[in-house]
């Protein structure tokens, strides 16, 4: 079994749930498009497209690291640390009284595991090198 599913699967329920969570904001405030100057509206926007903006790219490079050879507990880790930053960056995004250290915590927690799973293909590719 390939580990980084799980956490693409996670990961996709999660981006669903932003996705409604903004349209229902949307709704309820009737704002066609942009964040009609709302900031409730611009931060579940942020949290939403910070979402998309990142995510890709992690489970790109998870599964890729997964594939080259990454053991299943450490996949598991860089995978619970990118879901866990992403709730993290969302929560403090997405609220009026914006919790900073939340959003801090969040990019931190994704961005390490992309960097360590570009490190870890880096040097998958460099052992085989001739």
């Amino acid at each position: 079994m390939r580990v980084v599913f799980l956490y693409a699967s996670l990961l996709a329920l999660l981006f669903v749930a932003l996705s409604v969570r903004t349209l229902l904001l949307r709704r309820r405030l009737r704002i066609g498009i942009g964040d009609g100057g709302d900031p409730r509206m611009l931060g579940a926007m942020r949290a939403h497209a910070n979402f998309a903006e990142y995510v890709p790219l992690g489970l790109l490079l998870l599964f890729f690291a997964e594939a080259a050879g990454t053991t299943g507990p450490l996949v598991h880790a860089l995978g619970a640390s990118v879901l866990a930053g992403r709730v993290s960056h969302a929560f403090g995004v997405s609220r009026i009284d914006e919790q900073y250290a939340f959003r801090v915590v969040g990019m931190a927690l994704t961005l390490g595991p992309i960097v360590v799973a570009a490190g870890l293909l880096a040097a998958h590719v460099a052992q085989r090198a001739p």
